[in-house]
């Protein structure tokens, strides 16, 4: 079992930033795939990015690309989530799911575990 939980959303203007940490248990954490999903209301999760077990592979969505970045410390069992120049498009609950057997998958089937979410809100 990994739980996993979120931290670091809040209000912000346009244009500013804000860092999402998700903390994991588990002694295994390099082994798992991370990835961020967000779903704003009336629309369908998607996945913003996702980071390998070793830091090797990244993905990042089209409309996040340039402005957020993937990060993980597997000493510290976190991974974090880089948001600059946001946009009121970006206001979500954000999440963050973890997966062993699949690598960066862009499905969220493929995630094993789920944190809780944060939510995210860009002011225009």
């Amino acid at each position: 079992q990994v739980q996993l939980v979120e931290s670091g959303g809040g209000l912000v203007q346009a244009g500013g930033s804000l860092r999402l940490s998700c903390a994991a248990s588990g002694r295994t954490f390099s082994s798992y795939a991370m990835g961020w999903f967000r779903q704003a209301p009336g629309k369908e999760r998607e996945l913003v990015a996702a980071i390998s077990g070793s830091s090797v592979t990244t993905y990042y969505a089209d409309s996040v690309k340039g402005r957020f970045t993937i990060s993980r410390d597997n000493a510290k069992n976190t991974v974090y989530l880089q948001m600059n120049s946001l946009k009121p498009e970006d206001t979500a609950v954000y999440y963050c799911a973890a997966n062993r057997a699949y690598g960066v998958v862009t499905r969220g089937s493929r995630y094993d575990y789920w944190g809780q979410g944060t939510q995210v809100t860009v002011s225009s």
